[in-house]
């Protein structure tokens, strides 16, 4: 086992960047025992955008996806990311739904849970702790790395003693911007690692801003334990730097080495670089660098929905005030990190100043919540007349925001009733109500070909009819049928 660990990320966040999260369970289900035998720390497989996808596009149970897994990693821990009070969805959940989250997620499979707060308020991290802890599982304690005139190396550091302190078996710092420049990296590191020695650091970084290769080697050179990487075949952009490269690089450095070996990469990268062509239609073509990013902080994500909300007013002509107001209203909401759900709030609140031509004028239930306190607390308090402008006469609340919520399970279980075919249904339906309750009737029925998968075969069968009729006497429509629907069946049966 070499020096320093890799994190696999292709089946999580290298198709989450670049795919838009529609990578099927089954074209991730042949890589998986080679992967097993590569000797990564980790994969990353669950949590993240994965749960909403599964269900609301692909017709697929998010906690099968998981056992599939688990029965195929026999040496390797499986790793998600976990939102702590927001779990796996876009809201503060109860804290009866955490707690029974994190036992059926252990029990499905889950062994690493990477844990964050989009604000970095360690209370929205209080339960989830305590109940991975109960489960048995590894907590990772997250640090979501930003810049601003808040953000300091100190401030994140204080930040890492107290996840410590919380219990947290390891340390992330998680960098879904490509903002971590790799002397701040280095100083950083030196920081946590100097603070607690014992405790294992891992660097989460995305490529989109070039950085992310030599920040890496900035943080391992300090002391970082694991880095996250995707096969080459997922890498780059938005994900993740390259697996391969990565491996080749620290290798000639004894004191570095992962103790991977490349040609046994070189045949996983292979099998995702024929697999990334069946998802030709949700590649997210924000490839290569974009230094902007340091300029607006938008994670590459963000930004194609920004474009989308754009142009579906007739204004994409208009993105660079979206993203120079982008800024401002991030500085105006208390420099929150961009990321989910935040960066959805503070996006979706710029693209309203610019289009009303009124800066708050319209303003999100969303970013009235944000104001109100009840994401929990930013990073620096929120100037008075933002938040009469915001608030009106409404006052922010000051305590945890889960303290507020009443239990949800049972009044969830007996809403889905006869649905529900377990407690992961239930918790899948508190998550997400109406792509859950729809994924349910659909399988109750019997299944069937989900909408991409038609939508699929029919592009495939209309493009054939332009082209001239086939010499083989099987023709390539009928090909295509074949392997749609032998896929299809196949999925059934991970069911």
């Amino acid at each position: 086992m070499g020096k320093v660990h890799i994190t696999e990320t292709a089946i999580r966040d290298g198709h989450q960047s670049l795919l838009a999260t529609r990578m099927r369970t089954e074209d991730m289900i042949p890589a998986l025992e080679q992967m097993d035998e590569a000797g990564y720390h980790s994969i990353e497989c669950w949590g993240g955008a994965t749960f909403d996808t599964a269900m609301r596009f692909l017709k697929e149970d998010p906690w099968v996806r998981l056992r599939e897994v688990k029965a195929r990693l026999k040496k390797t821990p499986t790793q998600m990311l976990l939102r702590g009070q927001n779990a796996v969805g876009y809201r503060h959940y109860a804290d009866d739904v955490i707690y029974e989250f994190c036992e059926r997620a252990v029990e499905n499979g889950m062994d690493i849970f990477r844990i964050f707060d989009a604000l970095n308020d360690t209370r929205n991290l209080e339960t989830a702790f305590e109940a991975v802890q109960k489960a048995g599982g590894h907590v990772q304690g997250t640090l979501c790395y930003t810049t601003s005139p808040v953000h300091t190396v100190e401030s994140f550091g204080t930040l890492a003693d107290k996840l410590v302190e919380m219990g947290a078996d390891s340390l992330c710092i998680k960098d879904m911007a490509g903002l971590l420049s790799p002397i701040a990296a280095e100083q950083l590191t030196t920081r946590i690692k100097s603070a607690h020695p014992d405790i294992p650091l891992q660097l989460h970084c995305h490529d989109t801003s070039g950085y992310s290769e030599m920040t890496y080697l900035m943080a391992v050179r300090a002391g970082a334990d694991v880095i996250d990487c995707a096969i080459s075949s997922l890498a780059g952009g938005t994900s993740q730097p390259a697996t391969e490269t990565l491996v080749a690089a620290l290798d000639e450095d004894p004191e570095l080495s992962t103790g991977l070996e490349l040609e046994h990469l070189s045949t996983t990268a292979d099998y995702f670089k024929e697999i990334r062509k069946r998802y030709w239609k949700h590649e997210s073509h924000l490839l290569g660098i974009d230094t902007g990013v340091l300029r607006h902080q938008v994670p590459g994500g963000m930004i194609s929905n920004l474009v989308g909300q754009l142009r579906a007013q007739g204004a994409e002509d208009r993105l660079q005030e979206v993203l120079d107001e982008n800024a401002k209203v991030r500085a105006d909401l208390g420099y929150p990190p961009l990321v989910t759900p935040s960066s959805q709030i503070v996006g979706t609140q710029a693209v309203l100043n610019v289009l009303t031509g009124k800066r708050y004028g319209n303003v999100t239930r969303e970013t009235r919540n944000l104001a109100a306190g009840m994401y929990g607390k930013t990073a620096t308090p929120i100037a008075k007349e933002t938040l009469e402008k915001i608030l009106n006469n409404e006052t922010a609340i000051t305590h945890r925001p889960a303290d507020d919520l009443e239990p949800e399970m049972e009044k969830a279980t007996k809403e889905i009733e006869d649905l529900a075919e377990s407690p992961e249904d239930v918790l899948s339906y508190v998550m997400f109500p109406a792509p859950a309750k729809e994924f349910m009737e659909w399988r109750r029925e019997g299944g069937g070909p989900e909408r991409e998968l038609v939508a699929a075969v029919v592009a495939a069968l209309t493009e054939k009819e332009r082209e001239p009729a086939a010499q083989n006497t099987e023709s390539n429509s009928e090909i295509i049928q074949g392997n749609q629907w032998r896929s299809f069946g196949r999925m059934r049966q991970m069911r």
